[in-house]
């Protein structure tokens, strides 16, 4: 196996790429030459719930579709924004309902769906008790640091 040089410039600048396009992270690969450039994470107390803790009533998976841009709605009072940078399921494993559906009620610290990063899954809790207005993301969808899963009002 050859030698794997680093250009260190190189790395310099896909992390100002990463700062100024406000990403989580950038990964190239060339071959089998891979690179992975990430921020830092800020998560909260998350930890993985056993699948028996996660189900749901059934309920139909009804994802609302915003009239306004994502950025406008992550400003919204009752958006739940994503800690951090993953993959964004909307129910604990593939085959069974979703955790929650537009127009359910909510208690504070219900579990509405989980975020898949570094192969942990990690619970989003409502933040609040409310009723789900809108879910702004689809099942499996890859989602950043901040951006807007749904609305709780």
């Amino acid at each position: 196996m050859a030698k794997f040089e680093m250009d260190t410039e190189f790395v310099r600048k896909l992390a100002e790429i990463l700062e100024e396009m406000d990403l989580g992270e950038i990964e190239l690969a060339d071959g089998d030459r891979r690179i992975r450039i990430a921020r830092p994470k800020v998560t909260f107390a998350a930890a993985p719930i056993p699948a028996s803790a996660a189900s749901a009533p059934v309920a139909a998976a009804a994802v609302a579709t915003a009239p306004t841009g994502a950025g406008d709605l992550a400003k919204h009072p009752g958006a739940v924004k994503s800690p951090m940078v993953g993959t964004a399921y909307l129910a604990p494993e593939p085959g069974k309902p979703n955790f929650v559906a537009v127009g359910d009620k909510v208690t504070a610290g219900q579990t509405i769906l989980i975020i898949e990063a570094m192969k942990t899954f990690n619970p989003i809790k409502a933040p609040k008790a409310g009723t789900v207005m809108q879910i702004l993301i689809d099942n499996a969808q890859p989602v950043e640091f901040g951006e807007a899963l749904m609305i709780v009002e």
